[in-house]
């Protein structure tokens, strides 16, 4: 497996036969809560995953000769992460983060659903980083309330 199905399927989560994308998303939450609470260190890898995202999902597309294939779950990935973005850690606010973005994943909501349609891997990335903003959203203000 070259490198960039290794990164488009976040190290094998998209190959998992149920619900890649929600393996993707609980890898991502996962790892996050390891993470300090830096503003630079989380901006940089939500940057650097994004770019290997648009690279690796279009590669992928080219590969598998589909416009969203399954196994690209990266942009999960870096929706879940764009959902838990200087939250400091809470398992109640990162547990809420997760099922709200898998169900702004699910559903695509509003212009989301549209955003997919766009081409070389720009689609597959940019429903997820909306998704993950909307779910950031309503994180705040539920983190705000407690």
């Amino acid at each position: 497996m070259s490198f960039w199905q290794l990164a488009s399927t976040f190290f094998y989560l998209g190959k998992l036969p149920i619900a890649p994308g929600s393996w993707a998303s609980l890898g991502a939450l996962l790892i996050w809560i390891f993470l300090p609470l830096s503003y630079t260190l989380q901006t940089i890898l939500i940057i650097l995953l994004f770019i290997i995202g648009i690279i690796s999902s279009n590669k992928m597309i080219i590969e598998m000769n589909d416009h969203d294939p399954s196994e690209v779950v990266i942009d999960e990935v870096v929706g879940m992460c764009i959902a838990l973005f200087m939250i400091p850690y809470n398992l109640g606010i990162y547990i809420l983060a997760f099922f709200i973005f898998r169900i702004f994943d699910i559903f695509k909501p509003s212009f989301i659903y549209r955003i997919q349609s766009l081409p070389n891997g720009w689609g597959i990335m940019l429903d997820d980083v909306f998704a993950g903003i909307f779910t950031w959203i309503i994180c705040q203000g539920a983190f705000s309330i407690l």
